[in-house]
């Protein structure tokens, strides 16, 4: 993807959450804008912290695993650690948690709202190593627009 594509999909997404406060809402729209945006994805969306574990939240495409501990997964490991996660074989990463059989890659960044971990935007692939550095550093822009967002004034409670 050229730097140009992530510069056109923040601004999209700007377009898309200015004025709205309603985090369900924007993580909506941005989980179907990444869907259509996306080439080779096969899902993309939102995980929210909630009592300690990962809840679904607003997604693209097909039905997902709706609760996943901290300790499973590319979604637990980002959560926990605070981290990117960026897998190029999914099958190979210790505790994946296959909610896609067809899910080959994932890249899973966190969101973080007064300095902890609120949600992980998950994106998988049904390509091997389909996430680049590159992809990386657009969808980190991507969620930092998310983390200046006002998640205090929505119908999600952030345990």
């Amino acid at each position: 993807m050229s730097g140009t594509f992530y510069s056109d999909l923040l601004a999209t997404a700007r377009s898309l959450t200015e004025g709205e406060c309603h985090t369900g809402a924007n993580l909506a729209n941005l989980a179907a804008l990444l869907g259509q945006s996306l080439a080779d994805i096969n899902w993309a969306g939102f995980y929210l912290m909630d009592g300690g574990m990962l809840v679904l939240g607003p997604f693209w495409g097909r039905p997902a695993c709706i609760r996943i501990p901290l300790e499973r997964g590319v979604c637990g490991a980002a959560a926990r650690t605070g981290k990117v996660q960026r897998v190029a074989d999914v099958h190979a990463f210790p505790g994946h948690i296959a909610c896609d059989g067809a899910s080959r890659s994932e890249i899973v960044l966190p969101i973080r709202q007064n300095g902890r971990v609120a949600a992980v935007l998950d994106i998988d692939s049904p390509s091997l190593d389909r996430f680049s550095p590159q992809d990386e550093a657009g969808l980190l822009q991507l969620t930092g627009l998310l983390e200046a967002l006002d998640w205090g004034r929505t119908g999600y409670t952030l345990c």
